[in-house]
């Protein structure tokens, strides 16, 4: 295998190992099922994906047809090659943390560059994003559950609960060391990190 699977080709792994589907029935799963919570999935990312896979030979094509004025669908089958692919891949995520380069850390980086006020403004509004969030992803679990699914097929959106849950924490924590003047706010790189 040329290059690693990326984590949306995992999905539709994931998807094709418990039945044969189109690329449209794909991402209503992904939806219905919560996935894009926890797999970036753009437009037209999920048809690349499963070109890549077929190239790959990772998945194959196992059936074409047409509905009345319909495009074309063209229902694809995990392959033996692809299962073990899978869960060869699946194995290293679960046991090797990977360095990943989210946006707040960077953004936490160079918050000295903002007055604290503001930055403390700011993560005030974060604050309330990420508790709006929670609450989303709280009633997806309910509710996929309510479904009949079982929990070890919601545990990626409890997991996505939990760094929530903790990163609200530091984040209201850190808001009000900011405003009680308990962090020493001198930028770094120079500039003026005083005004207010």
């Amino acid at each position: 295998m040329s290059r690693p699977l990326t984590p949306l080709q995992m999905a539709v792994l994931r998807l094709l190992s418990d039945e044969q589907m189109h690329p449209y029935e794909m991402q209503q799963r992904i939806r219905e099922f919560a996935i894009d919570e926890v797999v970036k999935v753009t437009h037209g990312s999920l048809y690349h994906a499963v070109a890549r896979l077929t190239e790959q030979g990772l998945i194959e094509p196992v059936e074409t047809s047409r509905e009345g004025r319909r495009p074309e669908r063209t229902v694809y089958a995990i392959t033996e090659t692809g299962r073990d692919e899978a869960l060869s891949r699946l194995r290293e995520f679960l046991m090797r943390p990977i360095q990943e380069y989210p946006c707040f850390g960077m953004a936490l980086s160079f918050v000295a560059m903002l007055p604290p006020a503001e930055a403390a403004s700011l993560l005030d509004r974060r604050t309330v994003a990420l508790e709006a969030k929670l609450a989303a992803h709280d009633t997806v679990v309910e509710s996929l559950i309510k479904q009949g699914l079982p929990r070890v097929q919601v545990i990626e959106v409890e997991f996505l609960n939990s760094r929530l849950r903790s990163e609200l924490d530091f984040v209201r924590a850190l808001s009000e060391d900011i405003k009680d003047r308990r962090l020493d706010w001198r930028p770094p790189y120079g500039g003026d990190g005083e005004k207010q």
